[in-house]
């Protein structure tokens, strides 16, 4: 069974080999049992390992659940598969491990990332797409030097065959059978190979002859412990695989802080600087090699960064750049990524801060190699300038509009040509070119077209001249023609020339079945200012080919300008005009109007009449979604009767079914629905509810019949007479509310009050001696 330790190293290996959270649901048994052979390689601390899968997206309980599937694999079931395929593979760890901090987001400064984010290369330590770490998997280099408990492989092949293994000692040397210790600390494995040959020739005779070999690898490297000082984001000492370069290192640091350098990473090796890398030659080139391999102890130190600009404008990757000592302006430039492709480069500006205030530098296209850059300047690249140095324009009736080049003696004729030519519909008698005077302001000069083989009106261009041509329409109101009546889609159509009406009708869709096609009116302006007439609209009467097919009279029918032209309807056509009733009735459903002369009466004769248990007194009539109160019943014993309305179309007759009850409602004891009975009176029937309760207005109690109608209670000299109760009625009694004077009606009654009352006091007081 494995330990807690192995399974929180074996979860801190799964996180390592994913960039965002993975559900430990997804995984499969195979994949726990590979990341368990890696956790044996390694050498974190439960703490450092569960701190590690936080940062991840790991919680506490992901920890647990992958302790219980790590429990269900080594179950005695599983015990023996499981023990064969660790054994089947040694795998050495590629993980880059802090002996003191983990790469906590918790711990960072949120400020100083953001800063961090503005100045170039370090967004490269900040992505999870990136791997850093050391390849293990490619062969020994030639210089690897060999150090305390790395592992060596030895075979003997040929006509003998042996094979050993051996780890060295802290004290420097391997051990073979049969042999004393061999010393190869700090040798290389070339070294190293020659002089293990060379003690072996005294086991096998003949060793290194074509007969007889021996090989010598390195199965498996050792740990070393490294340190990163300075301005780091995570600085400390780090365990890391022997095969780490600086590289590696830094990026599991974290690379440089807001503060620290990227130029100037400095590698110390017992107690001596050794290497200065920039990392701006694997940034800006790919190149890497000043990327040393590390020792043990090694220590790797960032300093403060010294120089700094910013570079912001038309560059191609604007940022905070490090700058050298001797750099200048172009090399400030070329990290940007250089001018893009919008850039104004006759001249570059840069804010420099002096020991009291700030400055503006111009610094021209010819001095950029030359002029050294300050601590903090601030370079602005600038765009283009908004104009052209050699731009003439054409807008309006031209077939192709927008910006030309201006060449040397251009004229108006050259550049209609450049355009293509103009539209028929150029409104030539009238052009506009406008022209930039000398104090910027614009002037126009007007052509005329027509004339321009004439040298006067073929006027030589200048800079930014532009020519505008309007067309006919845009120098007249917009003609049209209005279409109305009996046609599919009344609208109003452009004017054209012979335009006829049947032209105009079928453009809007055509004639409806019900149109008059002898009945055409034509409404037309009167265009003149004289004569003693105060007609100013011409009305036109025609008729056309109801197919609208061409006649001869279409030549006496065209349009005008502004015509209205009206389709009348048929005398007598209209369209089916419904009325409904439904309930108990016969032959409920939808019903035509035969004529305008159709009654309620009518309608129930043609539905067959009312049904056995139909109540007439309760028919509900709708007319425009409003309930009308009817009642039938007197329309049945009288057809003269001033309720048989004339029908109108959307009438709805709803006839209900008997109800045989009577609900009473609101203030009484208990609202209840009773059986009708005939000539039982309101006061009965309230007794059924237990009668009216305290907060009852008697005198306001009111019946609503099913047909919508209402009756209220009448008094006359304190004798009160109540509706008549019929089937289907509801009782209503309503509530009682008092009418309460409001804060201002009380204090002005009692004023009033106070003020007759004084009066009253001193007509008494005058009039009694």
């Amino acid at each position: 069974m494995l330990t807690k330790t192995y399974i929180l190293l074996s979860f801190f290996l799964i996180i390592s080999f994913t960039t965002a959270a993975q559900s430990v649901d997804d995984m499969s048994d195979k994949e726990i049992i590979s990341f368990l052979q890696k956790a044996q390689e390694s050498g974190m601390s439960e703490e450092q390992i569960i701190s590690i899968a936080a940062t991840k997206g790991y919680t506490a309980s992901d920890i647990s659940k992958f302790k219980d599937r790590i429990n269900k694999i080594q179950s005695p079931k599983n015990t023996t598969n499981t023990n064969s395929q660790l054994v089947s593979r040694s795998v050495d760890s590629t993980q880059i491990i802090s002996s003191n901090k983990t790469r906590n987001e918790s711990v960072v400064d949120k400020a100083a990332e953001e800063r961090r984010s503005k100045i170039f290369g370090l967004n490269i330590f900040n992505n999870q797409t990136l791997n850093f770490e050391p390849n293990l998997n490619i062969a020994t280099p030639k210089n690897y030097i060999l150090g305390t408990n790395d592992e060596i492989s030895i075979d003997i092949t040929g006509y003998a065959y042996a094979h050993y293994e051996s780890k060295v000692s802290p004290d420097g040397t391997i051990k073979i059978e049969n042999l004393s210790p061999i010393f190869v600390a700090g040798q290389t494995l070339e070294q190293a190979k020659t002089k293990i040959t060379q003690r072996l020739k005294s086991i096998f005779g003949g060793l290194g002859s074509k007969g007889l070999n021996a090989d010598v690898s390195l199965t498996k490297i050792r740990s070393i412990s490294v340190t990163v000082i300075g301005e780091a984001v995570f600085p400390g000492t780090y365990t890391v695989p022997s095969l780490a370069t600086t590289f590696n290192l830094l990026y599991a640091a974290g690379g440089p802080t807001d503060i620290g350098s990227m130029r100037a990473v400095e590698v110390f090796r017992k107690g001596r600087k050794i290497k200065t890398l920039d990392l701006y030659d694997f940034l800006l080139h790919g190149d890497l090699k000043d990327d040393i391999s590390l020792l043990d102890q090694d220590v790797v130190m960032i300093p403060y960064v010294d120089k700094r600009v910013i570079i912001n404008g038309a560059v191609r990757n604007p940022k905070i750049y490090e700058i050298k000592q001797s750099e200048t302006l172009a090399n400030a430039l070329k990290y940007a990524g250089g001018f893009n492709e919008m850039a104004y480069t006759k001249s570059v500006r840069i804010n420099r801060a002096t020991l009291t205030e700030k400055k503006i530098l111009t610094v021209s296209k010819d001095l950029l190699n030359s002029f050294i850059l300050e601590k903090g300047d601030m370079i602005t690249v600038d765009s283009l300038l908004e104009k052209y140095e050699n731009k003439v324009s054409i807008s309006g009736a031209a077939y192709k509009n927008g910006d030309f080049e201006l060449v040397e003696g251009m004229r108006i004729s050259q550049l209609i040509n450049q355009a293509e030519g103009l539209k028929p519909t150029a409104f030539k008698e009238r052009a506009f070119l406008r022209r930039e005077s000398a104090n910027g302001d614009t002037e126009i000069i007007s052509l005329n077209l027509n004339d321009l083989p004439n040298e006067k009106s073929n006027v030589l261009l200048k800079k930014n001249d532009v020519l505008e041509i309007k067309s006919i329409d845009e120098t007249r109101e917009k003609m049209t023609v209005q279409v109305d009546g009996e046609i599919n889609t009344p609208s109003l159509i452009p004017f054209t020339e012979n335009l006829t009406v049947s032209d105009a009708i079928l453009l809007t869709g055509g004639l409806k079945y019900g149109a008059n096609p002898s009945r055409i009116e034509i409404a037309r302006r009167i265009n003149m200012d004289e004569g003693d007439s105060e007609q100013n609209i011409e009305i036109l009467k025609i008729n056309i080919d109801p197919k609208l097919g061409i006649l001869p009279k279409d030549k006496e029918t065209k349009l005008q300008p502004f015509d209205r032209v009206y389709i009348r309807k048929l005398a007598r056509y209209e369209t089916q005009k419904i009325v409904t009733i439904t309930g108990e009735i016969n032959y409920p459903g939808p019903y035509a109007l035969n004529d305008k002369k159709e009654r309620i009466s009518d309608l129930l004769e043609k539905a067959g009449g009312v049904k056995s248990l139909a109540d007439l007194a309760s028919a509900k009539f709708v007319r425009g979604g409003i309930q009308m109160g009817l009642d039938l019943k007197k329309i049945e014993i009288d057809k003269s009767n001033v309720q048989n309305l004339l029908l109108e179309p959307g009438d709805v007759l709803e006839i209900p079914r008997r109800k045989e009850t009577v609900t009473i409602s609101g203030n009484v004891y208990n609202p209840i629905t009773v059986p009708y009975q005939e000539g039982l009176s309101l006061k009965k029937y309230l007794n059924y509810a237990g009668g009216t309760n305290d907060s009852a207005y008697v005198k306001k109690i009111y019946v609503k019949y099913g047909n919508g109608k209402l009756n209220n209670t009448k008094s006359f000299l304190g004798i009160k007479s109540y509706p008549k109760i019929e089937n289907g009625s509801e009782i209503i009694v309503p509530i009682y509310k008092k009418q309460r004077w409001t804060a201002a009606e009380r204090i002005s009654v009692s004023s009033a009050v106070i003020s007759i009352s004084t009066v009253l006091i001193s007509i008494v007081l005058r009039v009694i001696p």
